[in-house]
């Protein structure tokens, strides 16, 4: 393990080809566009093209009713005509709150592009891949995707996996600038990544599906899955214990099919 600081961090967008539903060859894309990769990285893929990847899509002419399809991958979910407008299916997959499961139909080509199956199984395979091939040791991935923030326009970057790093920054007992003690503070690491490199790579049309964070500042790197000492510890966690939890039990949640049918 080997924690970095002191520097000043750096974002490279990659641009690529096309990434083709209904499959298309990640390693490859891998392979051809990064070059190199130094110590103490992380490298940022979206979701779509990790899904693509998996085989997760299904052709728009198949579906008859997306919104079952919605249900059919969320968690839970709140029916669409409780959502402003009705624009989108509020859900929860994979202890976070997202649109539509997570489904995109933009840069799709005519296709469903699901969320990967485990996210953060492909976060650790791409982490072997890349290792492996640059010779790297400390090294870190995360699987990109966006969403919008309560009473913000606008969608940012979040993670819906990762790999290769600790993450959360840990200010609790430690002091501030005026000596008072830190109770709660941590910083969540695997977001604000994901916050920069989808900055970096776009939204629209861009073309790059794939970004390389270099020096990056209270950043340590890990070999194997990060297991939390204890719940205090841990980055997801139980919705009772989050500190929105009086708007989530508010609503009246509908269980869906977690993704078992597809």
């Amino acid at each position: 393990m080997k924690a970095t600081k002191d520097l000043n961090m750096k974002v490279i967008a990659i641009k690529t080809r096309k990434f083709l539903p209904p499959k298309d060859d990640l390693w490859k894309l891998l392979s051809e566009n990064i070059k190199f990769l130094k110590e103490n990285s992380i490298v940022a893929v979206t979701s779509k093209v990790v899904a693509i990847a998996e085989g997760r899509c299904i052709a728009k002419d198949k579906v008859s009713d997306k919104d079952q399809l919605i249900i059919s991958e969320a968690d839970k979910y709140i029916p669409r005509h409780k959502s402003y407008q009705q624009l989108v299916i509020q859900t929860i997959k994979n202890n976070m709150i997202i649109a539509s499961a997570g489904i995109d139909e933009s840069n799709g080509a005519g296709f469903y592009i699901l969320w990967p199956k485990d996210p953060k199984f492909s976060a650790k395979y791409i982490w072997q891949f890349l290792r492996k091939k640059y010779h790297v040791k400390n090294l870190g991935v995360i699987i990109t995707d966006s969403r919008l923030i309560p009473l913000r326009r606008g969608v940012v970057g979040i993670s819906i996996g990762y790999f290769g790093f600790k993450p959360l920054k840990d200010y609790r007992k430690t002091k501030d600038i005026f000596g008072r003690e830190f109770k709660m503070e941590l910083s969540n690491l695997p977001d604000s990544l994901a916050s920069a490199a989808v900055l970096e790579m776009g939204e629209g049309i861009e073309q790059q599906p794939v970004a390389i964070i270099e020096d990056i500042p209270n950043l340590a790197f890990i070999d194997h899955e990060w297991i939390p000492s204890s719940k205090d510890d841990s980055f997801d966690i139980v919705a009772q214990e989050d500190m929105f939890y009086t708007l989530i039990k508010s609503v009246k949640w509908k269980k869906g099919g977690g993704g078992k049918n597809q």
